[in-house]
């Protein structure tokens, strides 16, 4: 055997070996998609103001702290609307004062000064910002849930992967309790605390008889969890000195009576935050709200600084949801289910059947075309078609690919485009037998003319499918993986695997009068 055939060999039985090693067990080595596994598919949108509304909320804390520093006396300061406050009321003999805090302090903000009141609004490009930033943190904040949930294989991005989208798409194969992940993924957990002025009231009209039916500019208007505290209508101011965003860490624990409560702890600057809120503030009451309720409504006996416990009517799985959240971090603005399904796992098996049905199907009626068509060079192709699935297999073993429907429908599209490569090559070998030459000739012509024809029709192909991997959702990236994988093994197989065939077969075979094609 010439040492050129002898390297080919080798190397292309190594390349199997490897691919089947690799391959099997195909059951624990190829994840099953959501379609074929079942579980959830989620179209989230992220509500962006509310991270505009927090970060006016925090400027309007950095404002009365550097004005209470610097001993500027002030009516009030106030929220306008998403992304303005204003400054009301302060000493015009200040005013040099409070426009040195606007400009060492507040450069995201144009501001503007008419009589003693302060106009502040959040510049447009800075605001887009936010508004992005809130959606990448709420994409990693899914993640960091979902990974607490120990679900597998979970596809979370963005829609459209573009700049200014405000959706996410969630992907969760292997859901068993539907119902509990959507409300830990939807659960903002967003955690405040702040002084309580006024409440609980059965009603707002009650809680507003003392300050003249309206709310205070810097008060609001918020209810106590039904499920957690006795209800009713509670008063409190409006910004938040300390939020879930301080948080370092959050578990379930028991409180006194051994009921399950949430062991909180704060980060350094939050720690600090708190220990001169409630030493500012002692034998007031004190709110913990969660996503816009009050969970606890307790009086401040002492100060403190870096830890505490959140009480209220929870069972074991409530404290445990609630710390799973809060230790994953807050969302940084609400979101809504706009979209949602849910595939059962019987669904999904019998996709699988039916997928692997339409393969074995494909591969057959492929097969007894190219032998009835192509004779015994046929069983060449044959040979090139099994071993292009082996490496398929094996790669998508390799990467730890997630197989899904449109993924089974790009293996049987691969069956067709390696075929194709090997229907050119023959072709092409015909024509050179019917010009005359040998078949040793007509072999390596057949091989090299086909070549570039084979080449530019699966890269374009390739690039075809890159686009649909980049912008596709999970299914649709399943369906490009598998035909980028493919077509590249049928590059392999159909044209030196299936070149080594021939070659191997008529290499002791200088005279030949007919080639079986």
């Amino acid at each position: 055997m010439k040492k050129g055939l002898r390297w080919k060999i080798i190397l292309t039985a190594l390349i199997i070996i490897f691919a089947l090693i690799l391959a099997y067990p195909p059951k624990e080595k190829i994840e099953l998609g959501l379609d074929l596994k079942g579980g959830m598919h989620l179209v989230l949108q992220v509500v962006t103001d509310d991270a505009i509304n927090y970060e006016t909320d925090q400027a309007i804390l950095r404002l009365g702290d550097q004005l209470k520093k610097n001993n500027i006396e002030y009516e009030a300061i106030t929220k306008t609307t998403i992304g303005k406050f204003s400054l009301q009321e302060f000493n015009l003999e200040k005013e040099g004062q409070i426009k040195e805090i606007l400009d060492d302090y507040f450069r995201d903000w144009d501001h503007s000064i008419i009589g003693n009141t302060v106009s502040l609004s959040l510049r447009p490009n800075i605001a887009r910002y936010y508004r992005d930033q809130s959606v990448n943190q709420a994409q990693e904040t899914i993640r960091s849930r979902v990974d607490e949930l120990g679900l597998t294989e979970p596809t979370i991005q963005r829609q459209g992967m573009t700049t200014g989208s405000d959706r996410i798409i969630v992907e969760l194969p292997g859901v068993e309790n539907p119902e509990r992940v959507k409300n830990i993924l939807k659960t903002t957990a967003l955690l405040e605390w702040k002084l309580v002025k006024g409440g609980p009231a059965p009603d707002r009209e009650t809680l507003l008889a003392d300050f003249g039916g309206e709310v205070p500019e810097d008060l609001m208007v918020i209810r106590g969890d039904p499920r957690r505290t006795e209800g009713g209508y509670y008063l409190v101011t409006q910004v938040a000195p300390v939020t879930g965003k301080d948080l370092r860490d959050a578990r379930p624990s028991v409180d006194e009576w051994n009921n399950p409560a949430v062991l909180f702890s704060l980060n350094a600057d939050g720690a600090r935050r708190f220990a001169k809120l409630t030493s500012e503030n002692l034998q007031k009451p004190l709110s913990i709200i969660l996503d816009g309720k009050i969970q606890e409504v307790a009086t401040i006996q002492d100060r403190i600084s870096d830890s505490g416990m959140i009480h209220g009517k929870f069972t074991q799985e409530t404290a445990e949801d609630i710390s799973l959240v809060l230790r994953a971090g807050a969302l940084p603005a609400s979101i809504k289910y706009l979209e949602e399904r849910t595939i059962g796992p019987s669904l999904g098996a019998d996709s699988i059947r039916k997928g692997l049905s339409a393969i074995f199907i494909a591969l057959i009626v492929v097969l007894m075309f190219m032998v009835f068509y192509y004779r015994l060079s046929g069983i060449n192709a044959i040979i090139a078609l099994v071993l292009n699935i082996i490496i398929l297999m094996g790669t998508l073993a390799y990467f730890k690919a997630v197989l899904t429907l449109p993924g089974i429908a790009g293996i049987i599209l691969t069956i067709g485009m390696a075929v194709d490569a090997n229907v050119l090559v023959f072709e092409r070998i015909r024509e050179e037998l019917s010009a005359g030459k040998g078949i040793l000739s007509a072999i390596a012509a057949g091989f090299s003319r086909a070549f570039k024809t084979i080449l530019d029709a699966n890269v374009t192909t390739i690039i075809a499918a890159i686009f649909l991997f980049q912008f596709g959702t999970g299914p649709i990236k399943g369906f490009a993986v598998t035909l980028i994988i493919g077509i590249t093994a049928s590059m392999f197989t159909a044209v030196f695997v299936s070149h080594l065939i021939f070659d191997v077969f008529h290499a002791k075979r200088k005279k030949r009068e007919k080639l079986s094609i």
